[in-house]
């Protein structure tokens, strides 16, 4: 069984979207790459009949598992967010306790994360560490490179 896992509507219209495309435009587009290298004749020694069944299996293997992440998919109700702790959708301000770097993150389902825009996903080591801490709390994240603390400085809704 999958975890739920939570979208903003426009994360969760663009998975909705991508699954229509998946299921509309790619899905016809490989039965019929599949049907043309079926008429170029014995199929044991076809290749590209060979690459077009993979790729079936592998567009499939796709929607399963995109209609899965629909099926434990939620929208948050963004208005009903706690803004005392942190949580999904939360903007939070945080200082590296090591170099007193500060950054801004917002916190999101793992398929909307986005580091360019300075968005982590709630699943990720950093966003763990920082879910149900308030300001002024300490959260101490374990990465690849060792311990890093950070301080909360700042919650708000994105």
């Amino acid at each position: 069984m999958s975890q739920i896992t939570y979208y903003t509507e426009k994360g969760y219209n663009r998975l909705k979207d991508e699954l229509h495309n998946l299921k509309s435009d790619q899905r016809p587009k490989v039965i019929q790459s599949i049907a043309d290298a079926r008429d170029k004749g014995d199929l044991s020694e076809n290749a590209e009949y060979d690459a077009a069944k993979e790729a079936q299996g592998l567009l499939e293997a796709r929607i399963n598992k995109m209609e899965n992440l629909m099926a434990c998919a939620r929208i948050i109700d963004e208005s009903q967010i706690d803004n005392s702790k942190v949580f999904i959708l939360s903007k939070v301000k945080i200082k590296n306790t090591a170099n007193n770097m500060i950054v801004e993150y917002t916190l999101v389902a793992e398929n909307e994360a986005n580091l360019a825009l300075k968005k982590i996903s709630i699943d990720s080591p950093i966003g763990k560490g920082l879910v149900g801490k308030v300001v002024g709390d300490f959260a101490e994240v374990e990465v690849p490179a060792g311990k890093i603390t950070f301080e909360i400085l700042e919650i708000n809704r994105s």
